[in-house]
């Protein structure tokens, strides 16, 4: 009794005064601070609100990245325009950049060869520390591969997360499916802190690390090929997304039981509660990360599941090492099917996003699975907090109709078995938008449709974008879902779009970042040019694959494609 009421003292003091995370007391809202400090950006999405809109001031629209020699990774910045720094990375660079006390943190993996222990042809999950101001390498975190393989620990990818810094301390999830907290400082204080002394040794140019968590070795986790989860937290409490999978067949659920989501002390890293959802139903992976804001006067984190579907949580869980749910929402119609080919169910790798006391989440799948429709939705997350399912629909058997069944993994309403949907009056969600037909010809075409997507919404002034990988830009309104506007980059998008300043950048597999103004009014986001309509600020190609999100932080746009992290900013004159 004393330990739970201990936790629950502290989530409350959390909410009463947490910095940071725009939550202070009453709900979260887009009037709330997006961040701390303009200066710093310490994790995916700014804040635990996962809603990517820094403060910026003059932030470039026009600059040229100069050339590389693509043998050695050299720069040749002869010929750059309004680059400050650039930071070379590896051979394949998902992890989204972040920044805090001066430095910059980003994952990818070991092609880029910074440490003498580790020639570029080893394979490692990196996590890489550079100096804002100069973009100087100051120390890497080195993840052996898994001897388990692409299972659990795919060839060259890296560390697919973003870390989450608070002071001298980073948290991240390793590819080894470890939670890792580190010093920022790395070894340059001339101490070794623990309790973890187990570092093979203390150079400066290697990271610290305070303690780890083995998720696969304490909790019986079998991740799908990557662990990738951006951590979040509030007060002294972080929550993690295990990515806890199928097998490497994908026929089966290795650890049906073993947690999805859970929550931990940031310093002791003892687990205070884990969920098993959605357990048997993981359709295939899970590489969601969460989100957490007060909400109708109540505290929630928000967990997007392998079943796609969105859970909320009581922060504080059951009291008993469990969960306590608040709300489950299916994000998928109830007759849709999941298999590796053409499916029409599907999981969610966005994360939830938070605005004006509404979650925005919208479903996707794995690239390698290829294209298919999606479903952004719009939730009212305080619609019922009882633990109920306030999907748009329940399902019901004609054996009796007035019973909802329970989930099924691959489609959870057969109609040749009896299964039927109805409309759930409790349905919390507020819009859906997926296929639409705005010329008439009674079809949803290419261009009229939500398709699957790997990123999150951002939102600002009611206006909300959102890129899909079929490689689509929309823009909606953010109250009611009606759609203004969307533009085909023509190339795949894996990433998410940044608000700033009264701009929109997205990023495509084409190495194009496309810039928008911030404007529900196409004639204003865009210009046309010869009958086709282009963004307003063009497209400036990055020389490689962007698979990451830009970000802002100390009036500094960065950008990372595969193989290098830019520093963006006006030239000093």
């Amino acid at each position: 009794m004393k330990l739970q009421f201990a936790f629950t003292a502290l989530i409350v003091l959390s909410l009463v005064s947490l910095t940071g995370d725009g939550v202070v007391g009453a709900d979260s809202s887009s009037t709330a601070r997006s961040t701390a400090s303009t200066s710093d950006w310490p994790q995916w999405g700014g804040t635990s609100l996962r809603n990517n809109t820094p403060v910026g001031h003059n932030i470039p629209t026009h600059w040229n990245i100069g050339k590389f020699d693509y043998r050695t990774g050299e720069w040749d910045s002869a010929n750059a325009k309004n680059i400050k720094w650039v930071g070379r990375l590896g051979s394949q660079s998902y992890g989204n950049p972040v920044v805090a006390g001066g430095k910059v943190f980003v994952g990818t993996n070991n092609s880029g060869g910074w440490l003498k222990r580790y020639p570029p042809e080893v394979d490692l999950g990196c996590l890489l520390c550079f100096d804002t101001a100069t973009g100087k390498f100051l120390w890497q975190h080195s993840s052996e591969k898994l001897p388990t393989g692409r299972v659990h620990d795919w060839p060259l990818q890296g560390i697919c997360c973003a870390p989450l810094v608070e002071g001298d301390r980073l948290w991240f999830v390793t590819s080894r499916g470890e939670v890792r907290c580190l010093d920022t400082e790395g070894f340059d204080d001339g101490e070794n802190d623990g309790p973890f002394k187990e570092e093979p040794n203390e150079n400066k140019d290697e990271a610290d690390v305070v303690w780890s968590f083995d998720m696969m070795k304490e909790m019986g986790v079998s991740q799908h090929n990557m662990a990738d989860c951006s951590i979040t937290r509030v007060g002294d409490v972080l929550f993690v997304c295990t990515s806890n999978g199928v097998d490497v067949e994908h026929n089966y659920i290795p650890a049906a039981q073993a947690p999805s989501f859970f929550a931990m002390h940031k310093h002791t890293k003892k687990v205070l509660w884990t969920d098993a959802s959605p357990g048997l139903n993981i359709l295939h992976g899970q590489w969601s990360s969460p989100a957490y804001a007060v909400l109708g006067g109540v505290p929630q984190v928000l967990f997007a599941g392998g079943d796609g579907w969105l859970y909320s949580f009581n922060p504080e869980g059951d009291g008993q090492g469990g969960s306590q749910l608040l709300w489950k929402f299916d994000c998928n119609p109830k007759e849709s099917h999941y298999s590796l080919i053409k499916a029409t169910r599907n999981h969610i790798i966005g994360t939830p996003v938070v605005c004006d006391g509404l979650v925005y989440v919208a479903v996707g799948e794995d690239p390698e699975h290829g294209e298919g429709t999606g479903h952004l939705w719009c939730i009212n997350p305080a619609k019922k907090l009882d633990g109920s399912d306030v999907s748009p629909e329940l399902a019901y058997n004609s054996a009796d109709p007035n019973k909802p069944i329970p989930h099924k993994r691959l489609q959870a309403v057969e109609p040749e078995k009896g299964d039927f949907a109805r409309p759930n009056p409790n349905s919390a969600a507020v819009w859906h938008y997926s296929e639409i037909d705005l010329n008439g010809d009674k079809r949803s075409d290419f261009e009229e449709i939500m398709h699957r997507t790997l990123g999150s919404v951002a939102i600002k002034d009611n206006v909300l974008y959102i890129a899909d990988y079929s490689g689509l830009f929309h823009c909606l309104d953010a109250k009611t879902g009606k759609r203004h506007w969307a533009y085909d980059m023509l190339s795949a998008s894996w990433g998410s779009p940044l608000i700033v300043e009264g701009k929109v950048y997205i990023g495509d597999e084409d190495g194009d970042i496309a810039i928008f103004r911030h404007s529900a009014d196409p004639s204003l986001a865009m210009k046309e040019d010869g009958g086709e309509f282009t963004p307003y600020y063009g497209e400036i190609n990055m020389g490689n694959s962007v698979y990451s999100t830009p970000i802002v932080a100390g009036n500094v746009l960065y950008i990372s494609n595969k193989t290098h992290l830019f520093a963006i900013a006006p030239e000093e004159k």
